[in-house]
């Protein structure tokens, strides 16, 4: 090695030390990009979507942002899927709650406060709880395995047709017109605060707010898989019985992390409501309760990342499968769903993950 490499690795190493250190408290062994590398890479990502609305049009802005909304119903299954193993084909009832409680409180209420903050609290809140009563039932009752799928995606499709019925000006809660299949319209934009202090977020200013949530979310999951209620969460899905063996109330933890993650689809919900001004009772039909399985199992359910890019990649390529006037976006997904099961169970990204970190270990000792 010439003195020039020896200069510049003196300078490379101790700045990837200091990195290192800096997100020390989100690496650990149940989570995917552990090193230096990652982090980097995780800075330039974060650095090219803040100028993104900078170097595109509107229209592309809107459709990106359409596209984040998702994410964190992806990220609720992942967290009790993946890392719980409670396999829940109902996310999407929590998350039409969420849209719909967003909507009627939003309506009702943003003349009154000239925000919607409360409204975004209640559709976090309202499928938090209403996930805690069903969860409560299953969870204490013994109810597991199969059976959880089953109740929830019952209760989804449930839900789908009880909103289903509502058409008519009679199905209102105040100002707010359920509006049957057809759905809620003029559900309020997002704007934040209060009184006279009022910030209404436009495209950019919704995108920006969604991205530093997703950012924020993102980095508190890997915080607490890392802390030792992560380690239960991880015991449960390994082993449950030794796990309550041990002493710990699997049930309680169960009961919690159905919760919290009923409330992060009823957030999703309310972001999808927010951006389009519009909610219905299809995306609580089984054509979308299945989606978020097809995201999460094709990126790697027991990644973070994996749901992230999961979604929006197959999301994307939905979208532009629509927009070609194909017919066959559903069956490209179900083909993709048996592939990621027969030849990737492990999804694409801890795959890939796993490859590369087998490619540079060998390339090191060489």
């Amino acid at each position: 090695m010439s003195e020039k490499d020896g200069t510049i690795r003196d300078r490379i190493d101790p700045l990837g030390d200091r990195l290192g250190a800096a997100f020390s408290t989100f690496e650990g062994p149940h989570t995917f990009g552990n090193s230096p590398q990652f982090w980097s890479a995780f800075l330039l990502v974060i650095a090219f979507a803040a100028i993104y609305p900078l170097v595109t049009n509107s229209y592309a802005l809107l459709q990106t942002t359409g596209l984040l909304v998702w994410v964190f119903l992806s990220l609720s299954l992942t967290l009790i899927w993946g890392y719980a193993g409670i396999f829940s084909f109902g996310q999407t009832a929590f998350f039409g709650l969420g849209g719909y409680t967003f909507g009627v409180v939003g309506i009702n209420l943003v003349d009154i406060t000239g925000a919607t903050t409360v409204a975004l609290i209640a559709a976090v809140v309202v499928p938090a709880l209403f996930a805690a009563l069903l969860g409560y039932f299953m969870f204490y009752g013994r109810i597991s395995g199969v059976y959880v799928a089953i109740i929830t995606l019952a209760v989804t499709l449930i839900l789908a047709l009880l909103f289903s019925r509502t058409a008519g000006s009679e199905f209102a809660i105040g100002d707010a017109q359920l509006g049957g299949y057809n759905g809620m319209t003029g559900i309020p934009s997002i704007q934040l605060g209060g009184g006279p202090l009022v910030v209404e977020l436009g495209p950019s200013g919704m995108y920006y707010f969604i991205l530093i949530l997703l950012v924020g979310g993102y980095l508190l999951a890997r915080y607490v898989l890392q802390s030792d209620y992560g380690y239960i969460m991880i015991g449960i899905r390994e082993a449950q019985e030794r796990t309550e063996m041990f002493g710990y109330d699997i049930r309680r933890v169960k009961l919690q992390v159905f919760t919290v993650a009923g409330g992060i689809a009823g957030l999703s919900g309310a972001l999808y409501a927010s951006v389009g001004g519009f909610i219905s009772p299809p995306v609580m039909g089984l054509a979308f309760a299945a989606l978020p399985v097809i995201w999460v199992t094709v990126g790697g359910r027991e990644a973070l990342l994996g749901a992230i890019l999961g979604t929006l990649g197959l999301r994307a390529l939905e979208n532009d499968l629509a927009a070609s006037g194909s017919e066959f976006a559903t069956l490209f997904l179900g083909g993709l769903l048996m592939i990621a099961v027969l030849v990737i169970p492990d999804g694409v990204i801890p795959t890939a993950l796993r490859l590369w970190n087998k490619y540079t270990e060998r390339g090191v000792g060489e």
